[in-house]
């Protein structure tokens, strides 16, 4: 029989051993978390449009909601890892010369725990053997964990409570549609979700509302497609107001006396628009601030013939 094939076998055997080496396991880590679930039940949009429900002046502010109702479930949540130390062979050259010195270190130890009465910790009884035999053990590395590795080995979930959720915000810088007769007009929510609705201004002066009966306001969630609709009349009184309060407002302010800065004020209060008049009695106190003698005229002729006490905000 050739002398190479035990040479062979025996190295077949130890690369078969060295291949099927065993990782040192460390104990099981585990981590804590918590967990909340949040489940809508109920999404729904609501327009606050005031009272009266008829407009009876240009002006309106509209509150807009969104409520949700939502389903609150918590959870702990416990993440178990199983901890070893690779196996990594060339780690042999150092640990089986300190493993054989560890072991007698435990036999010393343990035989001083007797001496002791057995009041040495397991660390130095126990602790050394276990590192000593684990070093001589040539397909098995010591515990390290600074080099160790962690599989998930489980998870597990316990409920800690569960409860009901409502959350009312408002419908803030999103956007509403209002449908004047045939016209579609978009316009936006503040921050506060307030839309601040004004038939003399923005896109209504470009179209002639004064024949609309009705305003017909819609906001939509696209996520979810939840909606809401709220209808506002405009009185036939508001209506046959709001062309001559317009050319009061709007037309051209620069060219115009005095008097007629004073009765474009005085019409829009006679007509019960008094929060007009009171803007564009502002707006001709701003025009006219560089010029202190057309100002302070302004303001005497608003006293006289108006009886309206108005003062500069600006002035010192």
């Amino acid at each position: 029989m050739s002398t190479r094939s035990p040479l062979l076998l025996g190295a077949a055997l130890c690369g078969a051993l060295l291949l099927s080496a065993c990782a040192n396991h460390l104990p099981q880590r585990s981590e804590h978390e918590e967990r909340v679930e949040r489940k809508l039940l109920d999404h729904s949009l609501q327009i606050e449009i005031g009272e009266p429900r008829v407009l009876e002046l240009p002006q309106r502010r509209i509150r807009i909601n969104e409520q949700k109702t939502f389903e609150v479930t918590e959870f702990e949540v416990t993440r178990r890892y199983d901890r070893y130390t690779p196996y990594q062979p060339w780690r042999e050259i150092y640990e089986v010369p300190l493993g054989a010195v560890a072991v007698i270190a435990g036999v010393g130890a343990n035989l001083a725990n007797i001496v002791a009465f057995g009041n040495l910790p397991d660390s130095a009884t126990k602790g050394w053997f276990s590192y000593g035999f684990a070093g001589l053990n040539p397909f098995m590395n010591v515990q390290s964990n600074g080099r160790s590795q962690q599989n998930l080995a489980s998870i597990e979930e316990q409920q800690l409570d569960k409860r009901t959720e409502h959350s009312s915000l408002p419908w803030a810088e999103r956007p509403v549609l209002v449908k004047a007769g045939r016209e579609t007009l978009e316009l936006t929510t503040d921050r506060n979700g307030i839309l601040r609705l004004n038939l003399l201004d923005g896109p209504f002066a470009d179209h002639d509302i004064s024949r609309i009966g009705t305003l017909q306001l819609s906001v939509e969630d696209p996520q979810d497609n939840t909606r809401a609709e709220a209808t506002l009349a405009v009185s036939r009184t508001l209506r046959g107001k709001l062309q001559e309060a317009h050319d009061l407002i709007y037309e051209d302010l620069e060219d115009d006396e005095v008097s007629q800065w004073v009765h474009r004020v005085k019409r829009l209060s006679d007509l019960g628009l008094e929060e007009e008049a009171s803007e564009l009695e502002q707006s001709l106190i701003e025009l006219t601030r560089n010029d202190p003698e057309l100002q302070q005229e302004f303001l005497q002729s608003l006293m006289k013939d108006a009886g309206r006490l108005a003062a500069d905000p600006g002035a010192n």
